[in-house]
């Protein structure tokens, strides 16, 4: 029955601070996020965890449908340079720049760690980043960009992440066995999810009742990404090619009365993982800095913390306004009807990398344990990493 009381009151309790965040026009996760940090230091808190195998699952899977229903492919092809340039090149610096940063700062951390670390901080939630955008009048171009790379970044840092985590439970992985992984993750993971989608959608259109059309929904997002992962393949890249395949046939041919539930749930309960997620990180802090202060390792931790922080947001800043001058300079020939990507534009996308959800998500989903039983290094100081980009963001 406590259990019972603590989820009642925690949901309440997300839903003021989201009535509250957008009374004041800052994103919810902002609020979510003090919340949690709050819930730490209640001495008689519940102490939850969480199995790292589902966590991904269970967090990320929504969010990915969620987000391919509101994302274009018209407008994703359209800008599909600047949005391949935030999904590949500005996850990539990002994931380098933190790694030698986190190396540096702590010389005992494996590689393969101090590179999964990277791709954790760094995916925007650019869905939280729309949300306040929309309000200040963002041009509809800058909106779409953001859109595509919420969808996207995810993918391409998860990919990365997947192939350290890899490295560091197999205790060895050489180079020449990158090639073979990357290339079966990459194309059979998009084959599988687009035939998913081709085999699965006569039966999602003949479903005319709402309630049961968002059951099956929910059943079938869990499933394709479970059955991709038990045969090996992403299930990141697997559901992202599925959504957007359902989500461009699928929602031209649903009627409006069966539409409009059916997003407001998914946006639902998107807003209840989103909740659930930074309770539980929440849950996670103050055991975790109990375990830093025993070992004696606080200062240590808060400074990595604040490195990684730093480091995340230059990194994004370096590369969009390195790409934004570099296409100015290009076009400066071309006549003034050519648009240019202005300075402005340049700084708006840099400073909307806010990061979220998935960052928590894919720091809960680090095993506990190494294959040999012992506990999984610096675990305890990704989390913190992870909770302190999410928050300064």
């Amino acid at each position: 029955m406590a259990t019972f009381e603590w989820i009642i009151a925690l949901l309440l309790g997300a839903a003021l601070l989201a009535a509250l965040a957008h009374r004041v026009g800052a994103p919810y996760p902002t609020f979510l996020a003090l919340g949690g940090t709050a819930l730490a230091f209640v001495p008689s808190s519940p102490n939850w965890t969480l199995d790292p195998h589902l966590a991904l699952t269970l967090f990320v899977a929504p969010v990915l449908v969620d987000a391919a229903y509101d994302t274009s492919l018209r407008d994703l092809r359209r800008n599909w340079r600047p949005v391949a340039g935030l999904v590949l090149a500005a996850v990539g610096t990002t994931v380098i720049a933190v790694a030698l940063v986190a190396r540096w700062l702590v010389p005992d951390m494996p590689w393969p760690i101090a590179t999964a670390l990277g791709p954790i901080v760094a995916p925007p939630a650019a869905a939280a980043a729309t949300a306040v955008m929309r309000q200040v009048g963002l041009p509809h171009k800058l909106l779409k960009i953001l859109e595509g790379e919420s969808l996207l970044n995810d993918a391409s840092a998860l990919l990365i992440y997947r192939l350290a985590i890899m490295t560091m439970l197999a205790g060895h992985l050489s180079p020449g066995a990158f090639a073979p992984v990357l290339l079966l993750t990459l194309v059979g993971s998009l084959v599988a999810g687009v035939a998913c989608a081709r085999v699965l959608q006569p039966m999602l259109r003949r479903m005319q009742d709402v309630p049961i059309a968002l059951i099956v929904q929910f059943a079938l997002t869990f499933a394709v990404w479970i059955a991709a992962e038990a045969i090996g393949l992403s299930g990141i890249l697997t559901l992202v090619a599925y959504a957007m395949t359902v989500a461009r046939n699928g929602s031209r041919e649903m009627p409006a009365r069966m539409r409009v539930p059916i997003f407001a749930a998914w946006e639902i309960v998107v807003f209840v993982l989103n909740a659930f997620a930074f309770v539980l990180i929440g849950m996670q802090l103050r055991p975790i800095w109990q375990r830093l202060e025993a070992s004696g390792g606080q200062s240590g931790a808060v400074i990595t913390a604040a490195a990684v922080l730093a480091v995340t947001v230059l990194a994004r800043f370096a590369w969009v306004l390195s790409y934004h001058a570099i296409k100015r300079w290009r076009l400066s020939g071309q006549p003034a009807s050519v648009p240019r990507p202005t300075l402005g534009s340049g700084i708006v996308l840099s400073w909307a990398g806010m990061r979220g959800i998935v960052t928590l998500a894919a720091a809960f989903a680090i095993p506990e344990t190494l294959p040999g039983g012992g506990p999984f290094p610096h675990r305890d100081l990704i989390l913190l990493c992870a909770f302190a980009v999410v928050l300064g963001t």
